[in-house]
């Protein structure tokens, strides 16, 4: 149930990622970085069924990680590219390639060697907060320098420096979900209501969007859609291992292919977010000179 679960939410993520940024790269540049870019998005119909998309998709992630360990439900979520794939591929209706097939045959064989490699486990079912803290203040820190180093920077880079700390972001969103879930399994509604996690997880995820819809808007999805789907994944299972106690395989063995099955995860996510069909269907608009 868990992995049903997690690939349902990978479905609708890579659908929303794709939707959001058709929109999102109409935007007016001077919006980047500002709350004004989502009064510019508001009334688009496409981009508001890529919100509820993605909104969806992020509800099925969190069921999948009340059920089941961070170490498991992160690596399947980065498939949500292999559906973005699809979903562009109908839009242009260009055919796939040598580089699609290779990235999605990678990305599959990430994921299956490092779920087999780490066979997640689950750990004391507590949050150890000296370590949530901590954990939580250097991934603002890191996203913080990011941004600021974003508004020094254009185009690609700066998509892909958006969405790298929009991928962090939305890493430590999925490990602060399953500890909200947590909370509501053990004490109910009124129990988390009293918790802070659930106004940090609100907020982060809006964060989080806000870089993600300027990443969008900055570049094509090839520069954005890397970095996010290889930074979510990664921070979740960190915080999994970090906060949850999370055990997996640590034999020298095991720890080679578990990094084997990252590599091989993060090259697929290169190669298919590279892919031509997540390139730009119309330029950015530009002001016309009067003559």
């Amino acid at each position: 149930m868990t992995i049903a679960l997690a690939v349902a939410a990978a479905v609708l993520l890579g659908l929303g990622f794709v939707l959001q940024q058709r929109v999102a790269q109409q935007a007016p540049p001077e919006d980047s970085l500002s709350f004004r870019l989502f009064a510019d998005l508001i009334g688009k119909p496409l981009w508001l069924a890529g919100i509820a998309a993605m909104v969806g998709g992020q509800i099925l992630g969190a069921v999948a990680l009340g059920a089941g360990d961070v170490t498991l439900v992160e690596p399947l979520l980065t498939t949500n590219l292999l559906f973005a794939l699809v979903l562009a591929r109908l839009l242009s209706a260009q055919q796939l390639g040598g580089r699609e097939w290779g990235g999605a045959a990678l990305l599959i064989a990430g994921v299956v060697a490092f779920i087999a490699a780490t066979r997640p486990g689950t750990g004391a079912g507590t949050v150890a907060e000296p370590q949530n803290w901590i954990f939580i203040g250097l991934v603002l820190v890191i996203v913080a320098g990011l941004v600021a180093l974003a508004r020094r920077t254009s185009g690609s880079a700066q998509a892909t420096t958006l969405a790298a700390a929009a991928g962090l972001l939305f890493g430590t969103q999925d490990g602060l979900t399953r500890a909200a879930m947590r909370i509501l399994d053990g004490g109910g509604p009124g129990e988390l209501l009293r918790s802070w996690l659930p106004y940090v997880v609100l907020a982060v995820a809006v964060v989080g969007l806000l870089l993600a819809q300027s990443a969008f808007e900055a570049a094509p999805l090839r520069a954005s859609l890397p970095p996010i789907t290889a930074a979510e994944p990664l921070v979740g299972i960190a915080y999994g291992i970090t906060v949850f106690g999370e055990r997996v395989r640590v034999a020298p063995p095991w720890l080679a292919v578990e990094a084997g099955g990252l590599a091989a995860m993060i090259v697929g996510v290169v190669l298919l977010a590279r892919s031509h069909m997540f390139a730009p269907h119309r330029h950015r608009r530009h002001p016309q000179v009067q003559s």
